[in-house]
């Protein structure tokens, strides 16, 4: 006679993470290993001397400046209206570099978010791009996954993103990506809250190719090789720019409200109306996740909230309920879906993204694009076999 074995359900007596991830453990107090695992990273990032920072970004900045001598644009920066990637326009301005800010309009845009932008960049006086996505395309993608029954919604999201700024930056001639991302309030996210092989694109075709009614004619993609051949053959770097300043999450927050107007958001990325309801809505209901326990817990491991604060915060709604239920309504009717198919698609058995195949040649393709790489700058240009590409 088989026995079911119910696992004890465990919180971390620092953070408020818990055993909704398969990947956490306990120490002897109750300490989780992402907390250990934070003060282990944080000693090698954001926990170093203040001046060793600093000439390490002053280093940076350098090189930044100098491979943009000549060029109109000397980085690129997305921008989506969150607390991060704006203040990093605040930066970059700042520190007097040149970017060309781009902004995606996935069809999911809260008024907010686009008047945030548009407050910051005027101000700042920044070229800004905006990249439309084709709205039947990218729904037809976003919700095959839905359909599919996988995790993570965003990855849509995600390839789009990534895809235009390489695409942009190569385009461009420009050597770097500022990105948003910022050690001490994004640290921390369990590995199985989202998919492991977001550029995967074998994974994403597969599940559009089954689930999907149209054609992907101009939806922008990006694969693992494709990453590759950016960073190696291009030599487009990514910068994070936030993790060499002493980043104060609360006087950022306010910094943005007093010079640009800048209107925050109840949660981390619910600048989306989608993200929004993807984290507050789908991802508890369907997968028994709350993403607020990793970006709270991040910040109480960085100093800027209590634990105390952080569980009254848990006990409230992901946000409002009526607000739920009023974006669920648009989400199915943006989706052409009626209320009874979208719970009908909720109630489906998840489904691992693993189901759907990964990209196998990946990695022999890196080691060709690696042999090439070798080949012209060690062999062929010094030798004069072969002229130097130029890359415009």
């Amino acid at each position: 006679m088989n026995e079911t074995i119910e696992l004890k359900s465990q919180t971390c007596t620092k953070c408020v993470l818990d055993t909704t991830t398969k990947y956490i453990t306990f120490d002897l107090n109750g300490v989780c290993n992402f907390c250990h695992d934070y003060n282990e990273a944080a000693k090698t990032n954001v926990d170093r001397p203040k001046e060793v920072r600093q000439k390490e970004l002053e280093s940076r900045l350098k090189r930044v400046k100098l491979k943009g001598v000549g060029k109109k644009y000397d980085c690129v920066i997305g921008m989506s209206g969150g607390l991060d990637s704006s203040y990093i326009a605040v930066l970059v301005k700042e520190y007097g570099l040149r970017p060309l800010v781009v902004h995606f309009d996935n069809g999911w845009n809260t008024e907010l978010a686009v008047s945030n932008i548009t407050n910051i960049v005027d101000r700042l006086g920044f070229d800004l791009y905006t990249y439309v996505i084709d709205w039947e395309e990218f729904k037809d993608l976003q919700l095959s996954y839905f359909k599919a029954s996988v995790l993570d919604l965003e990855v849509p999201t995600d390839q789009l993103i990534f895809a235009i700024l390489y695409k942009l930056a190569k385009e461009n001639n420009v050597k770097y990506i500022l990105d948003g991302y910022n050690f001490r309030t994004e640290f921390g996210m369990p590995k199985d809250w989202s998919a492991e092989e977001k550029f995967d694109l074998t994974n994403l075709r597969n599940i559009h190719n089954k689930y999907g009614k149209i054609k992907l004619r101009k939806f922008p993609t990006i694969s693992e090789t494709d990453l590759y051949y950016y960073q190696h053959l291009y030599d487009i770097q990514t910068l994070s720019l936030i993790n060499y300043v002493d980043y104060d999450w609360l006087n950022v927050k306010q910094l943005l409200k007093e010079r640009f107007d800048y209107k925050p958001y109840q949660y981390k990325h619910y600048e989306s109306i989608f993200t929004r309801f993807y984290q507050g809505y789908i991802l508890p209901k369907k997968f028994n996740i709350d993403k607020r326990k990793a970006h709270l817990s991040t910040l109480i491991r960085s100093g800027f909230i209590t634990r105390n604060a952080a569980v009254e915060e848990l006990k409230l709604p992901t946000y409002p309920l009526v607000d739920q239920e009023e974006d669920k309504k648009y989400v199915a009717k943006k989706w052409d879906l009626t209320a009874a198919e979208f719970d009908e698609y909720m109630n489906q058995p998840n489904v691992s993204h693993d189901v759907f195949g990964y990209d196998r040649i990946s990695s022999v393709s890196k080691i060709i694009v690696r042999l090439y790489y070798i080949y012209l700058y060690k062999i062929a240009y010094p030798l004069g076999l072969k002229k130097k590409i130029k890359i415009d």
